[in-house]
């Protein structure tokens, strides 16, 4: 069984809302650039990724399931609760050869570039430097080719 998708929304944000607000759920990932507003997602997108403490009902909530969500930093946002810019950014870092590169590159250049063209304030783990490094150049160009 699916939840519902992006496409019965006129945001993404209000997609998470009605799919993950108020569940035992964090967005994380794609989803959570999306949530941030650090990425503008796909359209008729279905994949919502979450960290839980189960998996879910539905098969387009992609769970990572933990014991316990002590170690995730998070905000909540009303009755969502979404991993911090930080977190996010590490948590795709880490899982790099598997990740949606085209949200962390996106989301890397909207940071970039609403943060006066620094990625100061972002807190990179000593063992994602290399793959910050690896796009941060052309998370800067980006948006600036467009």
């Amino acid at each position: 069984m699916m939840s519902l998708t992006s496409n019965d929304f006129l945001t993404t944000r209000a997609w998470h809302r009605a799919v993950v607000g108020g569940k035992d759920m964090i967005l994380r990932n794609t989803s959570a650039l999306e949530f941030l507003e650090l990425f503008g997602g796909y359209m008729r997108e279905k994949r919502i990724e979450v960290y839980a403490k189960k998996s879910d009902e539905y098969e387009n909530i992609e769970c990572y399931v933990v014991d316990s969500f002590n170690g995730i930093d998070y905000i909540r946002f009303g009755d969502v609760l979404c991993t911090s810019v930080n977190q996010t950014f590490n948590d795709m870092l880490s899982d790099f050869n598997s990740v949606d590169e085209q949200s962390l590159v996106e989301g890397l250049s909207r940071y970039y570039y609403t943060h006066g063209t620094s990625f100061n304030g972002l807190v990179i783990k000593p063992e994602n430097v290399k793959y910050f490094n690896s796009v941060k150049d052309w998370a800067i160009k980006y948006h600036s080719e467009e």
